[in-house]
């Protein structure tokens, strides 16, 4: 499915949620007067115009932080019920919070009904998607055919992906190509025709086509320019198959500089809009917290003083985005020399990279506790309200470990470092640095503000338990 109609299918999802759970939610309170509760409740119209407001909100929101929308058109039984599950529970969790913070007074059994109903409603809907979105497309929409140019493996691997498209209302009408008159048909799981594209002409007027994709070898590209003119000048949409240089997974999108279009290919996050929002988060946060935890800092900062010589805070050169050097603070856990004391105790370490020390001798007495609750790293709010690091992120390395990278390590510094990431909710230090590795890897290439949400809130509980700390 092409990308335009996936988010479209998205949005669709996202609608029938709202629609579906208020439907849940109505049913659940006019329940409460057939099933003879212990104790009749009603609420008020500003009550529950709140509630009902909160629910559809938090079921939305539930979904895309679940990536339920991102899933739903594949149509796994298996994948739906697990993702329906997890959504009505979290949601109504979030309900029951969010009457308690209100102090409203809001029915158990009624909320144990509104989990029931809206699980059931959401189920029955998202099983039979993939009909409705075809019974849609086929009511309400007009057909999208689309013509093919080439016929190599690349061309045949679209058109199947276009057959699987057909309940989008997509229609592969045919190929195009330099062929002799003998090749008539292309056999996928339907027989298609092919027509020389000097025929194109002819085949626009003739019938209704709305858009055609070239797959072809990159060297063609300059010798059906004439094609890609009489397509722009007919009005009709082209697309090429980008796919030149196979093992490169970057996403590609084009740009312009001036009049030139650029190809373009990155490896990492791109979206200046959704980036801005996350600097945006990243400021409000940290200004916030460096305000609440401002006093608290200043006797952390008092007892590292009292308990051990030397400054309280520890200053550091690390690599931040594309490898730009920053100063890096955190409140000092070890004894004053303890950089000076490293070549003596790195044999105690469990990574050759990124040495980390279990029950580091050069520990503090109140360093153990600030390291074991990230107290430590308090003052990297500073750094993030700076712009040097985010939120959450890929650890920032200091630059004698990043020379010891291997090629495909050194992506991780074109993401802005951050205080928390995936590692963080694996076992933090106890996570071996080949898995970490891997684990900003799959941060990066998922990146999404959903995804930081997520983090964020799993890191929470994590740092109050100590766990994973050394």
């Amino acid at each position: 499915m092409f990308s335009r109609q996936h988010r479209k299918a998205k949005i669709l999802f996202g609608v029938s949620d709202v629609l579906l759970t208020a439907l849940a939610f109505e049913a659940a309170y006019q329940t409460r007067l057939v099933l003879h509760f212990d104790r009749k409740f009603f609420f008020t119209v500003p009550e529950k115009a709140l509630l009902l407001s909160f629910s559809l909100a938090a079921w939305v929101m539930i979904g895309v932080w679940l990536k339920v929308y991102d899933k739903l058109d594949s149509g796994d039984p298996r994948i739906i019920l697990r993702d329906s599950s997890r959504q009505c529970g979290y949601g109504v969790v979030c309900l029951v919070i969010f009457e308690y913070l209100m102090r409203l007074d809001v029915s158990r059994p009624f909320l144990a009904l509104l989990a029931v109903y809206s699980w059931g409603f959401l189920l029955i809907f998202r099983l039979t998607a993939g009909r409705l979105v075809g019974v849609v497309r086929r009511e309400f929409g007009a057909l999208h055919y689309v013509m093919l140019v080439g016929l190599g493996e690349r061309a045949q691997h679209l058109g199947q992906a276009l057959e699987r498209s057909a309940q989008y209302g997509i229609r592969l009408k045919g190929f195009l190509a330099d062929v002799p008159a003998s090749l008539t048909e292309i056999r996928l799981a339907g027989a298609y025709p092919v027509f020389p594209i000097t025929e194109l002409a002819a085949l626009l007027r003739q019938y209704v086509i709305d858009e055609i994709i070239f797959a072809v070898d990159s060297v063609r590209l300059a010798e059906l320019e004439e094609y890609f003119l009489l397509c722009d000048e007919e009005g009709v949409r082209t697309r090429i198959a980008v796919d030149f240089f196979p093992h490169v997974n970057s996403e590609v999108y084009l740009e312009r500089l001036a009049f030139t279009p650029l190809l373009t290919f990155s490896a990492t996050p791109h979206d200046e809009i959704r980036l801005l929002v996350k600097r945006a988060i990243d400021c409000l946060i940290a200004g916030a917290a460096l305000v609440v935890l401002a006093p608290f800092m200043l006797l952390v900062a008092l007892a590292i003083r009292l308990t051990s010589p030397g400054p309280a805070i520890f200053r550091q050169v690390r690599c931040g985005l594309n490898g730009r050097r920053f100063t890096f603070y955190k409140f000092r856990s070890m004894c004053q020399n303890a950089e000076f004391m490293r070549d003596a105790v790195v044999h105690m370490s469990v990574r050759s990279t990124a040495p980390k020390i279990p029950h580091d001798p050069r520990l503090t007495a109140i360093g153990r506790y600030l390291r074991k609750f990230s107290i430590d790293e308090w003052p990297q709010l500073w750094n993030v309200l700076r712009g040097d690091m985010s939120l959450v992120g890929p650890r920032p390395a200091v630059p004698e470990e990043v020379e010891q990278y291997q090629r495909w390590q050194r992506r991780r510094l074109r993401m802005r470092p951050g205080l928390t990431c995936l590692w963080a909710l694996a076992g933090r230090d106890s996570v071996d640095f080949e898995t970490w590795m891997k684990m900003d890897m799959q941060y990066i290439d998922n990146w999404s503000l959903g995804l930081d949400w997520k983090i964020l809130l799993l890191t929470i509980p994590r740092v109050l338990s100590g766990k994973g700390a050394h």
